[in-house]
């Protein structure tokens, strides 16, 4: 493994609504930071072909209004993504190009026959331009729901590469407790986080200040979760968070007038395991984050707080994860060939020593029967 990690988050605006030119410009700033020698770049949340900046205003209360309404449901799903797509292989090529590990946030299209929901999702790259997996955030926030659906189990991922073993979460999902305890049962130790944009807390309102006024770091939610997640996990956190001024977007948006695009103004960062900037958050304008990671910065951290292990207490407390996901059939519970063997233990057995189940069981129940073969 690698011991120095150069990051790289990006804060860049997405083509409105454009899946072609976003993947387009997100493949050229994957290059950039290829010829700057990042091993890992990760970009904004659902950056192609946008963040639904609209969520407060979408919808509509008369039938007269429903045409927007309709037309841009259907322009917000054309214009998402498949996994794998041809425009998955184009940003697969550029991470090959760049050589380096990426995490893309974008609007994903399920896969499922059947469905058209839509999910915002962070698809992990290889450098060898292989897709790795998916993360479909688990939790939508607020209004959110309306646009996307939720993950399951499979979407606690964490991946073994050359540089570390690397996962990511979305956006609030990071101020999930034991989200971040899964993540740091699975072992991550690169952490890339994905957000809409920044905000400030205003104490007098009691309320999330979303008009782009830039406060103090503290101010934010983000900050304090960046910097403890890299401390509590010791892990590196790169974070990166979509900008986009309203002039970007064409006028002829429909919800362009009732949309909140003040607070779409960057704020991408990069924290270590100590809990303190390696990059301060950087605002209004598009750019690259850098900053390089240095694994043995973990061990250190590690020496004083472990929370995998001389700071751990799993015989007081531990977490319960599930593995598979969501279907709309199940396969059948096996039931026990023979009273006294489960058919948890039998599938136990049969995975411990490199068995098919189905023969393993076609056998077991020969013998029970006494049938010779």
């Amino acid at each position: 493994m690698k011991r120095i990690v150069k990051a790289a988050a990006v804060q860049a605006s997405p083509v409105f609504m454009d899946r072609k030119r976003s993947v387009e410009k997100y493949c050229w700033y994957i290059e950039e930071a290829g010829k700057e020698k990042a091993d890992l770049i990760v970009t904004p949340e659902t950056g192609i072909p946008s963040y639904p900046y609209w969520r407060g205003s979408f919808g509509y209360t008369s039938p007269e209004k429903a045409k927007n309404w309709r037309d841009t449901v259907l322009a917000f799903f054309e214009n998402s993504i498949k996994i794998p797509s041809p425009e998955t292989d184009q940003l697969c090529q550029a991470a090959k190009h760049a050589n380096a590990y990426c995490v893309i946030g974008l609007n994903e299209q399920d896969d499922r026959i059947g469905s058209k929901t839509l999910f915002n999702t962070q698809l992990f790259i290889g450098r060898n331009g292989e897709i790795l997996g998916r993360h479909r955030k688990t939790m939508p926030t607020h209004q959110e729901r309306f646009f996307w659906g939720m993950g399951d189990a499979r979407d606690i991922r964490v991946f073994e590469t050359d540089i570390g073993r690397l996962g990511g979460l979305i956006c609030y999902e990071n101020h999930m407790i034991l989200m971040r305890a899964a993540m740091a049962i699975k072992g991550e130790e690169i952490h890339a986080c994905c957000w809409p944009g920044y905000w400030t807390f205003n104490q007098k309102m009691k309320v999330r200040d979303m008009s782009g006024k830039i406060g103090p770091l503290h101010s934010c939610d983000q900050d304090c979760c960046v910097r403890e997640y890299g401390f509590e996990t010791q892990t590196f956190v790169v974070s990166s968070c979509l900008y986009l001024p309203a002039s970007e977007v064409p006028d002829s948006f429909p919800f362009k007038q009732t949309s909140n695009f003040n607070w779409a103004m960057g704020g991408s960062c990069i924290a270590g395991p100590f809990g303190t900037y390696l990059a301060e958050p950087v605002f209004n304008k598009e750019t690259i984050v850098y900053a390089e990671l240095d694994m043995d910065d973990r061990i250190v951290a590690k020496n004083i707080f472990d929370c995998m292990g001389h700071y751990t207490r799993w015989d007081l407390v531990s977490l319960n994860i599930r593995e598979e996901g969501w279907e709309p059939i199940r396969t059948a519970e096996r039931k026990p060939i023979h009273t006294k063997i489960s058919g948890e233990r039998l599938e136990s057995v049969a995975q411990k020593y490199n068995l098919d189940y189905e023969k393993l069981e076609a056998i077991l129940q020969e013998l029970s029967e006494g049938v010779s073969p």
